[in-house]
C-alpha cells in the first residue's frame, strides 16, 4: 500500500491539516490503516505526527472528519513544547499506533489509572527524522507507562525496521547496549517537559521502568481491542470521529470528501520556542 499526505495551509498556523491518502484516497490515519503491516513478521504500521526535534505538539485530531493531523491548542494558542535542556523539542519521532484507542472507562491492573481516550502513543528511535502524516514500519521493543494528570498514557517504543540498528535491536535490553543514555533520556524528558509551562513533573508507574517487548506487545493487544469495540459501536465514548473509508463492518464508513490539497510554507515561529529552560533536580 502506497501513503501519502495531503496537507492544508501553513505548518505552525490554526489552518494547517494534514490528511492521510493510501493510492491517492482519504483516509483516516486512526481507523483506516492496518495496525500490523505484517503480523506474521510482528511488524507494525505507525503514524508519524511530530518529527524528531521539531517542538510543534501535532497529533492526530480525534474530533474532525477522517482525523487530520493538527497543531494541538490551548485557549485558542498553539501548543510547542520547550526546549528542556540538553533535549531540543520532541527527541524521538513520535506518533500513534493506528487502530489502537485507551479507554478511559477500564482502569488498568497495574497502573491503577483509566486509559487516556487517544491512540496508543508511539516513540520511534531509529537515526531518520520524519515527517508528519509518515507511515512508518516498526518493530516493538518495550513500554513505558506514564501517568498524565491521573490517566495511563503509554508510550511504546519501537524503531524503523529500515534502520541500519533494526537488526541488533529486538528488546528492551538491546536498546540499553547498542544505544547507552537513551532510555534514561527518554524518562527524563517525558518527566519534566511540561515544567517550563508550570505544570508538575510527570509520573511514572513501574518506577519509571521501560517493561520488555512482550509486555508491550499486551499493551497493544488490549488497545488494539478496545479500537475494535469503538468502531463497531460498543463503547460508550463522546467526541470521536469514527468516519472511515474501508472498513466494510464498520457502520461509519463513508466517502467522506475533504479540501484539495493546498500546502502553503511553513508560518514562522516565535523565537521564544527556541529559549533553552534548564530544570533542577
Amino acid at each position: 500500500m502506497t501513503y501519502s499526505v495531503r496537507q492544508i495551509g501553513a505548518a505552525n498556523t490554526l489552518d494547517y491539516k494534514v490528511y492521510l491518502e493510501k493510492d491517492g484516497k482519504p483516509i483516516s490515519p486512526f481507523h483506516d490503516i492496518p495496525l500490523y503491516a505484517d503480523e506474521s513478521k510482528q511488524i507494525l504500521n505507525m503514524v508519524v505526527e511530530v518529527p524528531r526535534w521539531t517542538n510543534a505538539k501535532l497529533e492526530i485530531s480525534k474530533e474532525q472528519k477522517l482525523n487530520p493531523i493538527i497543531q494541538d491548542t490551548k485557549k485558542g494558542k498553539l501548543r510547542f513544547v520547550r526546549n528542556c535542556f540538553p533535549h531540543h523539542g520532541y527527541i524521538h519521532n513520535y506518533g500513534a499506533f493506528p487502530q489502537t484507542w485507551e479507554d478511559p472507562t477500564v482502569i488498568h491492573p497495574e497502573t491503577r489509572a483509566a486509559g487516556d481516550n487517544d491512540p496508543l502513543d508511539v516513540c520511534e528511535i531509529g537515526e531518520a527524522v520524519s515527517y508528519p502524516g509518515q507511515v512508518k514500519q516498526v518493530k516493538v521493543l518495550g513500554v513505558m507507562a506514564l501517568l498524565d494528570e491521573g490517566e495511563t498514557d503509554w508510550k511504546v517504543i519501537v524503531i524503523d525496521v529500515n534502520d541500519p540498528l533494526a537488526p541488533k535491536l529486538n528488546d528492551i535490553e538491546d536498546v540499553e547496549k547498542h544505544l547507552p543514555g537513551l532510555l534514561r533520556a527518554t524518562n527524563e524528558w517525558f518527566r519534566i517537559y511540561k515544567i517550563p509551562d508550570g505544570k508538575p513533573e510527570n509520573q511514572f508507574a513501574f518506577s519509571g521502568e521501560c517493561k520488555n517487548k512482550k509486555y508491550a506487545e499486551e499493551v497493544i493487544a488490549e488497545c488494539n481491542n478496545a479500537w475494535k469495540k469503538l468502531i463497531a459501536g460498543e463503547s460508550t465514548v463522546k467526541d470521536i470521529e469514527l468516519t472511515n473509508t474501508t472498513l466494510n463492518n464498520s457502520a461509519t464508513t463513508a466517502d467522506a470528501g475533504i479540501p484539495a490539497a493546498d500546502p502553503k510554507p511553513a508560518a514562522p515561529i516565535d523565537k521564544s520556542i527556541d529559549k533553552w529552560f534548564f530544570i533542577s533536580g
